[in-house]
């Protein structure tokens, strides 16, 4: 049994949005908040393939989206802000989502338990660690992209008779749910409250969808 990081066993995208509100305060004086958020979407979207998922991604996204949307105007100082916050979200305490840690001691014992999380490494590394969750897992695979792919490899690696022993535990279906379908497996999905617009997708409707993840323990 495999559980998502981000939004699944620890807050993560509450602090994208709360950094997203302040940028969209600093563009302000050039962009309506409407349109600032299109910006940054779309920049983001662009740049997935050359920085990847994270803060870092982020950050510079915000960076260049200022730039444009001053027509290059914005004063250094701003742009200083906007690294300013992503050091702020990357250095930011690890803070568990309720129930993670009385499910996984539920868990414990009765399957193997992983941690398959995507985004920059060294981020995703140093939250693992500063959760307090690591010795609870038998193994932690952070990736670049989570998509049929990657969990095969992982899957392939697994004492396993076939993908349909797998399940994966996650509050992203673009992420968490459709690729491991894809490649036989199972999945449980547990929305988070916010979700970034880039993760949305589809639920297949046969897939369970939890409102706490304490209720896996219960559906299991």
């Amino acid at each position: 049994m495999a559980f998502d990081g981000d939004d699944t066993l620890w807050h993560s995208e509450t602090y994208f949005a709360l950094t997203q509100q302040r940028f969209t305060a600093l563009l302000s004086p050039w962009c309506d908040p409407g349109e600032t958020a299109d910006r940054l979407l779309t920049r983001e979207r662009d740049n997935l393939q050359s920085f990847g998922y994270g803060v870092k991604g982020f950050a510079l996204s915000m960076i260049e989206t200022a730039i444009e949307a001053s027509g290059g105007s914005i004063p250094s100082a701003a742009l200083g802000e906007i690294v300013d916050w992503a050091r702020q979200m990357m250095d930011h305490p690890v803070d568990l989502l309720d129930g993670v840690e009385e499910t996984l001691d539920g868990l414990q014992g009765r399957y193997p338990l992983l941690i398959i999380t995507k985004g920059d490494l060294f981020h995703q590394e140093s939250k693992v660690a500063a959760s307090g969750l690591v010795e609870r897992f038998e193994s932690v695979h952070i990736v670049s992209e989570k998509d049929p792919q990657t969990y095969g490899r992982i899957v392939a690696g697994l004492d396993l008779t076939s993908p349909d022993q797998f399940l994966m535990v996650g509050n992203s279906a673009r992420s968490d749910i459709e690729p491991v379908l894809a490649i036989g497996g199972q999945a449980v999905h547990v929305p988070h409250d916010i979700t970034w617009a880039l993760e949305h997708a589809k639920v297949t409707p046969e897939v369970p969808v939890l409102e706490h993840l304490t209720d896996l323990l219960q559906l299991l």
